[in-house]
């Protein structure tokens, strides 16, 4: 099915093949003509199926052919939950309106906000912002959402994560009641519907693939390994496989920094891409990445949803992320536009626990592998590369008995006072 079958106009459509895309995917497809008709949408697919241009295309579509009320006013709001996706919606709005007369602004902290100012005051017509900043500068007056007609809250789940929903039902109260709203993620807990309900008329959900699977086309493996051989098993991987484009996911900011050094230690080109780095520092990283300069970006979840490179050949959770949700968005990295991909997970013993929960949240039970040609050099004894049984439960009499032996233990012995000699 070509794009202008949805309904797109002309120029739009000259914008989304000057790209290189030809067919819309089936999130796209079905959202598209709903979205012109100007219904309120709940949105839902596994990360890395088009949900951005599914909500771009529609907004692109409707501001080309409606004139602003007052000039250049802000006209749609893109509400997402880090700087990394706003810019990566900017992108897309930039490349697919290249042949419209649309102007579109990126809004996020750890910036100067002096650039946002003067840009503000020539007028926008689209806001992709990040909640916080966002907030800022309707407390300074700088942002009008009076005239509003298009609100989209992009990976709504994560907003929720990230404890953005105050902040996002202070933003709506701004945006006029009267205009359509559309709400993109790859999952949709009961707190997402709770914000649905309250703040759209009558939504029409749209729902590609089942909510917790990871895509088809990625292929899944588990390692087993303990802490110590955990880097040491990665430079074996990048150094022995066919590894060109790798994303690996860190649970902390000084874990990334410190895997990041160890790889340039080993002449493995990498840069690490989390919340302490400036913004040229992550954009720098990720051009490079998208560039080929460096083979490797080591980034923290606040970074997951944010970086959006084609190509990505594997995705390497170095940790094992504590939430279920956090492993669908990793591994949804790869594997992106109908490509195929490796999702890789080393699991250390106290990490078993989350694998688990991964399985239990994803319906499917993962296999660990042996990595061939791999020799640890500090070898767990009877190391077994499956599931280990969980430890026996205690009941509470064990349990309180030990918790008296350990409190008696060590406390020093005094004569009975009943048997001191009174003088």
């Amino acid at each position: 099915m070509p794009f202008k079958t949805l309904g797109l106009s002309d120029p739009l459509v000259r914008g989304i093949l000057a790209t290189g895309y030809t067919a819309p995917t089936e999130i796209q497809s079905q959202v598209i003509p709903t979205a012109i008709e100007g219904k309120d949408i709940i949105g839902c697919a596994q990360t890395g199926t088009g949900k951005t241009a599914a909500f771009v295309l529609p907004i692109l579509n409707r501001l080309s052919h409606e004139p602003a009320a007052k000039g250049r006013v802000v006209r749609a709001v893109i509400l997402t939950p880090t700087r990394e996706l706003a810019l990566q919606i900017h992108q897309c709005i930039v490349d697919y309106g290249r042949f419209l007369n649309l102007r579109t602004l990126t809004v996020y902290g750890g910036v100067n906000i002096s650039g946002q100012l003067s840009q503000l005051s020539r007028g926008v017509d689209i806001i992709v912002a990040t909640p916080g900043r966002l907030i800022d500068h309707i407390n300074r007056r700088t942002v009008d959402l009076r005239h509003t007609e298009v609100l989209v809250l992009d990976e709504a789940d994560r907003m929720l994560d990230m404890g953005f929903i105050n902040d996002v039902r202070k933003i709506i109260s701004y945006v006029p009641q009267k205009r359509q709203t559309m709400l993109f993620s790859a999952t949709i807990p009961k707190e997402i519907h709770s914000l649905a309900s309250s703040v759209m008329q009558h939504p029409k959900t749209i729902q590609v693939g089942r909510q917790h699977n990871p895509i088809e086309t990625i292929t899944q493996h588990l390692f087993s390994v303990t802490k110590e051989n955990k880097m040491q098993l990665l430079l074996h991987m990048l150094q022995n496989g066919s590894m060109y484009s790798v994303l690996i996911f860190s649970r902390t900011k000084h874990g990334a920094d410190r895997i990041s050094r160890k790889l340039q230690q080993a002449d493995i080109k990498s840069m690490s891409l989390h919340s302490d780095r400036t913004q040229n520092q992550r954009q720098r990283a990720l051009e490079g990445f998208k560039s080929g300069k460096f083979q490797v970006l080591v980034a923290t979840d606040i970074a997951a949803r944010g970086i959006d490179v084609e190509g990505i050949s594997h995705v390497i959770n170095h940790d094992v992320p504590s939430f279920a949700e956090d492993y669908i968005h990793r591994i949804g990295r790869t594997g992106r536009a109908a490509a195929t991909g490796d999702a890789i997970t080393f699991v250390a013993r106290d990490e078993e626990k989350y694998v688990r929960q991964i399985e239990k949240f994803i319906g499917k039970k993962l296999k660990f592998e042996k990595c061939e040609g791999f020799v640890p050099s500090n070898p767990e004894p009877n190391q077994e590369h499956e599931h280990r049984p969980e430890r026996p439960q205690r009941s509470d009499r064990t349990r309180n008995e030990e918790s008296r032996e350990r409190s008696h233990r060590g406390k020093k012995k005094s004569f009975p006072y009943w048997r001191k000699k009174k003088r």
